[in-house]
């Protein structure tokens, strides 16, 4: 079960960060980094001018939009 929990928790990481994705493009911003989890990568590969990954740590993810710092 902890698996599960852990499958359905990044299936809806991704959802609402994609929603961050998609919102920043309509928008007009541009996304440098679109990354489910954090700390170093283990996959990483670039699509219409956008930094895809997959972080180590599978807790969270984010959307880094050109200008903005990341806390």
């Amino acid at each position: 079960y902890i698996i599960l929990a852990a499958v359905a928790l990044g299936v809806l990481v991704f959802i609402h960060e994609l929603g961050h994705y998609f919102v920043a493009r309509w928008a007009g911003m541009t996304v440098e980094i679109f990354s489910i989890g954090f700390g170093k990568p283990l996959f990483k590969w670039q699509w219409s001018g956008v930094n895809w990954q997959v972080g180590w740590l599978p807790f969270g993810g984010y959307v880094k939009i050109a200008g903005m710092e990341l806390a």
